[in-house]
């Protein structure tokens, strides 16, 4: 069972990392799933993520405060807007209703994002 938690850990994390790129693919709760997965199956990896440089921080950041510093909030969005102007430029370019849905769910993560609690770094 431990091996199984700890694939799944490992492909929530590669999801994760994937979401940090396409607009439509979220990041934090994937990288917070990573986490509970591999609490339960791996001490190495949970360990690893825990420290890791950059995924470490936003999961503390999560569990300590619920919060989200305002570098985490800027990158997320910025990025998760870039995604979606690149996508729409060059991938959905002729398919009107999907660059409206698009939109409107970037926007949607936008607003949810900037309500979520802003933790003050320390």
């Amino acid at each position: 069972m431990k091996t199984i938690l700890a694939l799944l850990g490992l492909i929530s994390l590669g999801l994760g990392i994937v979401g940090a790129f396409l607009p439509l693919l979220p990041t934090v709760p994937f990288v917070l799933l990573s986490a509970f997965l591999f609490a339960r199956s791996s001490d190495r990896l949970h360990n690893w993520l825990m420290t890791h440089k950059i995924f470490g921080q936003l999961i503390r950041d999560y569990h300590e405060e619920r919060g989200i510093t305002i570098q985490g909030k800027v990158a997320a969005i910025g990025m998760m807007w870039i995604s979606n102007i690149i996508s729409i430029i060059f991938v959905i370019k002729d398919i009107l209703w999907l660059q409206i849905l698009m939109s409107i769910i970037t926007l949607s993560v936008t607003i949810y994002i900037l309500q979520y609690k802003t933790k003050r770094k320390s």
